[in-house]
């Protein structure tokens, strides 16, 4: 799925951080085996079947680490690619290449890892209304590029932050008598421009929220046939989010009980890093 292009302007700082937390004071290993001025052409290519995520941040680490290098994008992030597919190539300097090797394949593993399984998922509930989001259950000083990897499989973002909904959690639900004077209480403190949601645990719970100023409720936790139950009670007065326990092996089930949202930790916090190699050939 095509996404608008990330800025990576912003992400610059978080760039040259891994290159510097990988690099150090110099890379001992190409230090010790590469000629001086030995040039060399690289590509990526992928071993497996994927959706793309990445190939721009690859493109700016490589020219972070060495400006002169030639780096030409082959595909685009969400992109539906085979294995052996050539992703992108660069050419220069050998050293610069080896030297930017690892950071370049730890963004795109990652986030074509990310990109794939959310397009899995997708795939897994298509036909039904249900629309597949994604959690802050991030690596941290990764937020946007994990969340960006959704866009690209084809999910959509929920909060970014904590800066931009309320999410009223149990351990928020604690401080009040009830789930209906925690949503009084958070309607009093905040512009009425910002959108409400509150997690519930029981159909009590789900009764009492639905009687309040909120603008979606979470099902925490519901089996798919709790979840049932609550789509017929709310009778789509409210928009309702499934969340917890949710795999690719019962999404499905989720999104054919008739919720509208269907939230995943698991597209970011627990996701297997695409097998993408590089392969230098020298000049």
């Amino acid at each position: 799925m095509r996404v608008g292009p990330i800025d990576l302007g912003l992400l610059r700082e978080d760039l040259l951080a891994a290159i510097r937390e990988d690099v150090g004071n110099g890379d001992l290993t190409t230090r010790a085996t590469i000629e001086s001025g030995s040039e060399a052409r690289a590509e990526f290519i992928s071993k497996q079947n994927l959706i793309v995520c990445g190939v721009d941040v690859a493109g700016e680490v490589l020219r972070l680490c060495d400006a002169e290098l030639a780096f030409k994008s082959l595909v685009s992030d969400g992109d539906s690619v085979a294995t052996g597919s050539v992703l992108a190539e660069v050419r220069g300097q050998a050293s610069s290449i080896l030297t930017a090797e690892r950071t370049t394949l730890n963004y795109l593993q990652r986030l074509s890892g990310i990109a794939t399984v959310t397009c899995e998922y997708v795939a897994r509930i298509t036909g039904t209304a249900a629309r597949l989001v994604d959690t802050r259950k991030t690596v941290p000083g990764m937020r946007q590029l994990d969340k960006y990897a959704v866009r690209c499989g084809g999910g959509l973002n929920h909060r970014i932050g904590l800066f931009d909904g309320v999410l009223l959690k149990n351990n928020h639900l604690a401080f009040h008598a009830s789930v209906g004077d925690a949503i009084e209480a958070a309607r009093r403190r905040v512009s009425h421009l910002v959108k409400l949601e509150v997690e519930v645990r029981t159909m009590e719970e789900l009764r009492e929220a639905l009687s309040t100023n909120v603008d979606i409720i979470m099902l925490d936790n519901f089996t798919p046939a709790r979840t049932r139950e609550a789509v017929q009670f709310v009778a789509h007065r409210i928009p309702l989010e499934s969340s917890g326990g949710i795999t690719l092996d019962n999404v499905r089930e989720f999104a054919e009980a008739g919720v509208d949202y269907i939230s995943v930790g698991a597209l970011t916090h627990s996701v297997t890093a695409a097998d993408i190699h590089l392969h230098v050939f020298p000049e």
